[in-house]
């Protein structure tokens, strides 16, 4: 699933989002434990990528919080009390990518907005407890099945699943972040459509590892 995604610029989440934000605050790339712009109900934050990042776990322990899937998101441990909590957020970004092996090998492909237009997915926040009583905040993707996405059934590899990120629409944004009841919030969990959505093949990752790889993280 989605590991790596392009961020808005400052300038984007002020024009496009309505949040006033300095400039230089997160990195143009965005990976696992990179910090990142959120909005939640309460405004703009930032945090980290990954609901448990690398610090917070225990000695020896690896676990990839970056996406969780919709179908279990209520029941995994790792997730359920702040989905009972309906502590949603959106995620804002100007593309994410994933690889596609339609030419038999992973091509890392990037996908937008036909548009060209930054767009938010739906997604999922915490609060961590910091060192000297300070608090971080961090988040997840919420992911759902794709096999019958005209897009999205492109990405990764023959046989494995396809999952894509739900992206929420601009008139949706305020009442996604409103949503208090968590069976009521899976009524959001919808694909976007294809025909709004682009893709292309997109320059190697500045990140070691391949493309393959990076998936698996």
């Amino acid at each position: 699933m989605c590991v790596n995604f392009t961020p808005p610029t400052a300038q984007q989440i002020r024009q496009h989002f309505g949040y006033e934000v300095e400039d230089g605050l997160w990195k143009p790339d965005c990976w696992q434990d990179y910090t990142a712009p959120i909005i939640t109900r309460d405004g703009l934050k930032l945090a980290t990528y990954g609901f448990v990042p690398k610090r917070h776990l225990p000695p020896g322990v690896r676990l990839t919080t970056m996406n969780a899937r919709a179908e279990t998101i209520g029941e995994k441990p790792t997730y359920k009390g702040a989905w009972r909590k309906a502590q949603l957020c959106l995620v804002p970004m100007q593309a994410f990518f994933e690889p596609c092996y339609e030419s038999g090998k992973a091509v890392r492909t990037r996908i937008s907005l036909t548009s060209g237009e930054p767009f938010a997915v739906a997604g999922m926040w915490r609060e961590w407890p910091e060192d000297g009583g300070g608090v971080s905040h961090a988040f997840t993707q919420i992911t759902i099945n794709a096999d019958d996405h005209a897009l999205m059934r492109r990405m990764h590899k023959p046989g494995d699943e396809k999952r894509s990120l739900v992206i929420v629409g601009p008139d949706q944004y305020q009442v996604w972040l409103a949503c208090h009841d968590a069976e009521v919030a899976r009524s959001f969990l919808n694909h976007y459509p294809a025909e709004l959505m682009t893709a292309a093949a997109a320059p190697l990752p500045r990140k070691a590892g391949s493309v393959d790889n990076q998936q698996l993280i």
